[in-house]
């Protein structure tokens, strides 16, 4: 089994998971964070400058040191979640589904088929080489993990729909876009935490596996008793400083 494939089989089962968010557009950076026993990275091309070939080193790092990379797209354009998926990408994180109709275009997007993602043979993602047609649908099927980012008002008069749609896998709570978005400035509010509680529930009611970032690790346990398992969690930024900060403190001078 592929690495891709295994994630998406573990993220499915609802096993529990741990990733972190890569900002930094250097295969350098994604080399040395496969090192840390992560269960897979997340390279930010949603807020952070990684343009096409940025995209294409990150993930070839990625891969070449056996972790799934997810790349979190700039949107759910096609032409966004092709890049990610043709470069060889494990899965796609997408921004802002607000609807079921959303939510289907995304799944649309991420599998061939008509009005679906373009078809190519010899791309990264199937190893430099055509495989039949038909051996290549069943494979992308297995290795692609389609997880959506719920974060706006508007999805949340639809979370039971949009869980529902065929092809998602996950459900991933974006904290901090759903505290801005509800007029919050405390990701604890209690606006914010009965929203993150709803979106755990449509999770279980359609049997969909729920992501999160939450900038509290303590809440972990309270979030995995109500059914998240998959968990993204701090950046390569916040470790750089963290670390110099450390090391400014435990030097003495």
């Amino acid at each position: 089994m592929s690495v891709a494939a295994d994630f998406k089989a573990r993220l499915v089962a609802g096993e529990p998971l741990l990733g972190t968010f890569v900002k930094t557009p250097h295969p350098s950076v994604v080399e040395v964070m496969t090192q840390t026993g992560l269960d897979c990275l997340c390279l930010d091309a949603e807020h952070a400058p990684f343009d096409r070939v940025d995209l294409d080193r990150g993930v070839l790092a990625a891969r070449a040191g056996g972790i799934p990379a997810l790349v979190r797209v700039a949107s759910a354009a096609p032409h966004e979640i092709l890049t990610a998926l043709d470069l060889g990408a494990a899965g796609v994180v997408v921004p802002h589904i607000r609807s079921p109709e959303e939510a289907k275009s995304a799944v649309r997007a991420c599998y061939y088929g008509a009005g679906g993602r373009g078809y190519a043979g010899g791309t990264r993602a199937s190893g430099y080489v055509s495989p039949p047609i038909g051996e290549r649908l069943v494979s992308t099927r297995a290795e692609t993990s389609v997880i959506l980012q719920i974060e706006d008002v508007e999805a949340l008069e639809h979370l039971d729909a949009i869980a529902a749609v065929d092809g998602v896998d996950a459900l991933f709570i974006g904290r901090i876009d759903l505290t801005v978005a509800l007029g919050e400035t405390d990701p604890k509010a209690p606006r914010v935490m009965a929203a993150v509680a709803d979106i755990l529930a449509a999770g279980r009611a359609a049997g969909r596996t729920v992501g999160m970032f939450t900038p509290d690790l303590t809440e972990i346990p309270m979030w995995r008793h109500q059914g998240a398992s998959l968990f993204l969690l701090g950046a390569d930024h916040a470790f750089i400083r963290a670390g110099a900060v450390r090391l400014r403190a435990d030097a003495g001078l």
